[in-house]
């Protein structure tokens, strides 16, 4: 069984669930890949408080974890994990962040 991928985000249709925040996502497995755009319009409302791991792929983001704020910029990777409350905010006026995720 040939279990190697390739994800075009290009042909993957996006989804929108908030103001200036783009998601296009890609699951098989217990595995979820994301490609979100986030814009200086995106305000996360509530404290997110699930695991991340990834990188900055463009743009400079603000994480705030409960009021320790860190910047992360193209290139940057990033782990969260889940017990860590955060909330991301672009400071650039774009930014791709690409996730993995257990689904």
């Amino acid at each position: 069984m040939n279990t190697t991928r390739k994800i075009d985000f290009g042909s993957i249709v996006a989804d929108s669930p908030a103001a200036g925040l783009e998601v296009r996502a890609f699951a098989e497995s217990d595995k979820q890949l994301r490609l979100l755009t986030i814009t200086k319009d995106f305000v996360e409302e509530d404290w997110c408080v699930k695991d991340h791991a990834g990188f900055v792929v463009e743009g400079e983001l603000e994480i705030d974890f409960d009021g320790e704020v860190i910047t992360y910029r193209a290139g940057d990777g990033l782990l969260i994990q889940g017990d860590s409350k955060h909330k991301p905010k672009a400071i650039s006026e774009i930014v791709k962040l690409f996730l993995v995720e257990d689904c």
